[in-house]
């Protein structure tokens, strides 16, 4: 969905220090720069600031206790979401999203990617946004953990052989022809031994460089900035995203986080840590919540240093910044071990804070952003607009992040999408994904059904009231609310049917949804 954006007022000074020279200044100063840094499983609730004078009343919960100074300071420069929402909180669907801007029935993930789930990996028939800055004049990098490709038997340095032994195979290489326009290369597929972690370079070369991979990956991205090694074209804008993979699980020993961030939290009781009502203290993932903490930390300062060496090469003020998730975290919340793919706020809700100074006015705003905006909005911000392809999903929302609050209607609500493995065929592969749950997330209510495989009937239905009961402690009966629920399902049917999705076009439940 194209949405036509103000064009941009104002010019932008740059100083050109370091290793920034005078073609970075001369160009960059018409096109800005984007760094758009999105670590794994990483909630809302994890930033220290929600407790600060300015944030805590845009929100109704209490951010956890966590130390993250370099976030702090960065949400007092930046536009900061409250309300962002991943729509399908799983890895790879929302990767898919992200890089495509369409939801997951459309950008070929559905599900997340392994050996298992042919079916399920980025389409190479469309554009994504690193193809169409790519085509636009940016050196594109990417930097971690993708996630977004089905496995093959293409380890570059055995042909015919899968990257890893483990069956079945969730890591994978992404040859060139797979890079969508990133001509700089630093990649995994996916990978949790986030203190021994394995990248191919842009030749295919593999590298195990044995160090906290966050940290490492911000060198990465500072050499690539500094370009001593002409990693890249000094003359043109820069596009780099960053995949970090912790907070991401595991999180149970210190192979896990670095000893120093850990410290910060070792010797709190548990109550101190899981403040929140809804969580359950006594259950054994518990004491991970010390793990998670301490790489939340990690990235805070990896996000730092990135930063710093942002504002020492003179590149800050024209570099538009991202700070955001692919999913959040339950960490014990709903009785539930399982972090993510759930309705629940920790879930769905992520960090989205946008810096971009002179151009973007810091402030907090509820606006209920999807994934599958984030594309055409990030285009939109570097005034590409015109490029954004037009099966896009998503919606361009750069003008209400200039400040033009009136160009583009808000949307009235998020949508949430749960898929699953559906048929198999006689080697175990699978070949369908049944759409398991829908649901819509609005300012103030979460509302989401269920459905069997067999006859396609509801089997549970999850209703909160987010105003009253900031933790969804209380799923409310639906023939007790009828005119909620009516309203939330005429808002569900009109966003299934827009997007094509397969409980649109199956019609289920339609005793319930009006499509």
């Amino acid at each position: 969905m194209k949405n036509l954006i103000l064009p941009l007022l104002g010019g932008v000074g740059l100083l050109s220090c370091g290793n920034a020279g005078k073609q970075d200044s001369a160009v960059v100063a018409e096109r800005p720069n984007i760094i758009y840094v999105f670590p794994d499983q990483y909630r809302n609730m994890a930033m220290g600031f929600w407790n600060e004078e300015g944030f805590s009343r845009h929100v109704n919960f209490k951010a956890d206790p966590v130390h993250t100074p370099h976030l702090n300071n960065f949400a007092r420069e930046s536009l900061v979401l409250s309300s962002a929402m991943s729509n399908c909180p799983l890895s790879s669907p929302h990767r898919g999203c992200l890089l495509t801007g369409m939801y997951p029935n459309k950008s070929g993930v559905p599900l997340n990617c392994n050996s298992k789930r042919p079916i399920s990996s980025l389409r190479t028939d469309v554009e994504c946004v690193s193809d169409v800055f790519s085509k636009n004049g940016y050196e594109c990098a990417y930097f971690g953990k993708l996630h977004a490709d089905f496995p093959t038997p293409n380890d570059p340095a055995h042909p015919g052989e899968y990257v890893e032994e483990q069956r079945p195979v969730w890591d994978a290489y992404t040859p060139p022809e797979r890079r969508h326009g990133f001509n700089y290369w630093y990649s995994y597929g996916t990978f949790d031994v986030h203190k021994n972690p394995h990248y191919w370079d842009t030749a295919g070369k593999r590298h195990e460089p044995k160090e906290w991979s966050p940290l490492h990956e911000a060198k990465q991205v500072i050499a690539y900035l500094r370009n001593k090694e002409k990693q890249r074209d000094a003359g043109k804008p820069f596009f780099i995203m960053v995949g970090m993979n912790p907070p991401h699980s595991p999180y149970r020993t210190l192979n896990d986080c670095m000893e120093e961030d850990f410290n910060l939290y070792k010797d709190k009781p548990i109550d101190s840590l899981l403040i929140r009502p809804n969580a359950d203290r006594n259950r054994p993932k518990a004491e991970s919540a010390r793990y998670y903490f301490a790489s939340v930390t990690g990235v805070d300062r990896a996000f730092g240093e990135i930063l710093d060496c942002l504002k020492e090469l003179g590149l800050d003020k024209n570099t538009i910044v991202v700070f955001t998730s692919d999913h959040g975290e339950t960490m014990c919340s709903q009785f539930t071990d399982d972090p993510k793919n759930s309705p629940y706020a920790e879930s769905m809700n992520v960090p989205f804070m946008v810096r971009y100074p002179g151009h973007i006015r810091p402030r907090v705003d509820s606006l209920l952003l999807s994934s599958p905006d984030i594309m055409p909005t990030l285009l939109g911000l570097s005034h590409l607009d015109k490029d954004i392809p037009d099966n896009v999903q998503g919606t361009n929302y750069a003008s209400l992040f200039y400040g033009a609050d009136d160009v583009v209607p808000r949307p009235s609500g998020a949508l949430y999408i749960q898929n699953v493995d559906g048929d198999k065929d006689k080697d175990g592969l699978v070949v369908s994904y049944f759409p398991k749950a829908r649901g819509i997330k609005t300012a103030r209510y979460t509302l989401a059904f269920y459905v069997d495989k067999k006859n396609k009937e509801l089997t549970q239905s999850l209703l909160f009231d987010d105003w009253n009961d900031p933790y969804q402690l209380h799923n409310l009966p639906l023939e007790e609310h009828p005119a909620v629920v009516k309203e939330l399902c005429e808002e569900m049917g009109r966003q299934l049917k827009t997007i094509d999705d397969p409980w649109y076009t199956q019609k289920i439940l339609s005793n319930l949804i009006p499509y």
